[in-house]
């Protein structure tokens, strides 16, 4: 694993790839700590971060792109494929590289705080609590922009649905409130769901069989819920896709609340796209 960092980390920084993320982040950053800390005064950080979440949706697809979409396209992934070494430590090795780059930036970022205590009282404890979550939101981002990069060769395609997906997870809070909350919309919509589940369980296994009786169980298992007690379904959907929220927790760091059911949530975001990354791999592997 700590060959595989070490090759993708310097990948970064012997290209313009790395300087050019950190260049564009601290720009970003340093932009709205001029305005919001140096010019209209206000002590607190934790604003500055607050309004410059949007970044994640521009620079993370640029910086995530690359990292499996460019072996596959060049064919380097084979020799990944027959190294002796586990795909999970592979994976790792990567995340953990992109992982490196973003930290370096929040690194420098770290100090504004401190440039701001030489002008007065600020609140530090909010301000770290807001570095320490926007670095958790960053890491989530970056894992699933490493899962997306590994489902294409292509970079563009990549940055495209990375961008996407990214814009929509950012959005999540105000498009809940144009879903369906009573029970029968919710039972058609996650009806849909599963038969969507159903569609990428195949491609995965390529099982008919085990597909098959996957979704039937799980429509059944669903439509008697609902036929038994639908109250349960009533707003369910808005519950459901509030979840994908993922700005949502940062408001809690905002706010310096260090909520463990946060830090929990960013890390089982992480993990979860780098198992469905390296679940991905695998199936490349044995095909």
């Amino acid at each position: 694993m700590l060959a595989i960092y070490k090759k993708e980390l310097k990948s970064y920084f012997t290209s313009m790839m790395g300087y050019v993320f950190i260049a564009f982040f601290l720009v970003i950053v340093g932009i709205y700590f001029v305005v919001y800390n140096m010019f209209s005064l206000y002590a607190n950080f934790e604003y500055v971060l607050s309004s410059v979440s949007f970044i994640f949706i521009l620079l993370i697809p640029i910086l995530t792109m690359r990292l499996m979409a460019e072996e596959k396209k060049q064919k380097t992934d084979q020799l990944l494929f027959t190294a002796p070494l586990p795909v999970g430590k592979i994976i790792a090795g990567k995340f953990f590289a992109v992982a490196t780059v973003f930290i370096v930036a929040m690194g420098i970022i770290s100090l504004y705080p401190l440039i701001l205590l030489q002008f007065g009282a600020v609140p530090l404890k909010a301000a770290y609590a807001s570095i320490l979550g926007f670095t958790l939101l960053g890491g989530a981002y970056i894992a699933i922009g490493l899962f997306i990069s590994a489902l294409t060769e292509s970079q563009v395609v990549a940055a495209v649905i990375s961008f996407v997906v990214i814009l929509v997870t950012a959005l999540m809070d105000g498009l809940v409130n144009y879903l369906p909350t009573d029970n029968r919309s919710a039972w058609l919509i996650f009806s849909c769901i599963v038969l969507l589940l159903g569609w990428v369980l195949h491609s995965m296994m390529h099982n008919l069989t085990i597909t098959v009786s996957c979704v039937l169980f799980a429509e059944i298992a669903l439509t008697l819920v609902y036929a038994i007690k639908p109250v349960l379904f009533d707003g369910l959907v808005t519950r459901v896709f509030n979840w994908f929220s993922v700005i949502a927790r940062f408001d809690n760091f905002n706010q310096g609340i260090l909520n463990l059911s946060s830090v929990i949530y960013y890390s089982s975001v992480m993990f979860l796209f780098l198992f469905l990354t390296v679940q991905a791999i695998k199936k490349r592997r044995w095909s």
